[in-house]
């Protein structure tokens, strides 16, 4: 399960540093779109559409990157108040009551969704907009799939930290750099180093 857990890790994270890009993409493009408008009064439907496609791209992707460093929207009237270990029992339960349901039904509804886009041949209703629908809903499913497995992934690490294990923190931020508590005494000794 370590190895498990550390590859979806891994892919998360890799994942979740092409988004950047994408959102880089993303942002240059809306900077085009805007400055095109309404300085120079020139639009392009195909240039619009592209800036939703990549959102919705960014946006689906990223859900089990968001999730892999515990980034999600809470509300935290009750699980604040709770103690360490109320918080990972807490969240254990809740990922079966609400987080695998959901993916496994967001994930199998979707499929019919593409299908349907497929076999009509879906496209924009505007014109010189994008073909093939279906490709952008495939992230649906995708998204899902990776929060899913992100979500058995923290169960998992959520479970050895109530038996009193520590589990592989291989990936402590998007750039690789270690958490403060990981950081030794040894490493901020002055003298040493350089």
């Amino acid at each position: 399960m370590k190895t498990f857990a550390f590859w979806i890790d891994r892919i998360n994270m890799q994942i979740g540093r092409f988004m950047g890009w994408l959102m880089l993409a993303l942002v240059l493009l809306v900077t085009f779109d805007v400055a095109a408008r309404y300085i120079f009064n020139f639009g392009m439907v195909i240039v619009q559409e592209t800036e939703w496609w990549l959102f919705s791209i960014i946006f689906l992707s990223c859900a089990g990157y968001t999730f892999l460093y515990n980034e999600h929207v809470r509300v935290d009237i009750v699980y604040s108040r709770l103690s360490p270990k109320g918080q990972r029992i807490t969240d254990i339960i809740c990922a079966f009551i609400f987080l695998f349901p959901m993916c496994v039904l967001l994930i199998w509804t979707s499929l019919w969704y593409i299908r349907d886009s497929w076999l009509t041949g879906e496209f924009s209703p505007d014109p010189g907009g994008w073909c093939c629908y279906w490709a952008l809903k495939s992230f649906i499913p995708f998204g899902f799939f990776l929060l899913l497995l992100q979500g058995i992934v923290q169960v998992y690490k959520k479970i050895m930290e109530l038996q009193g294990q520590e589990p592989d923190a291989k990936f402590a931020d998007a750039f690789g750099a270690p958490r403060v508590e990981e950081i030794s005494v040894e490493e901020t000794t002055p003298g040493k180093g350089f």
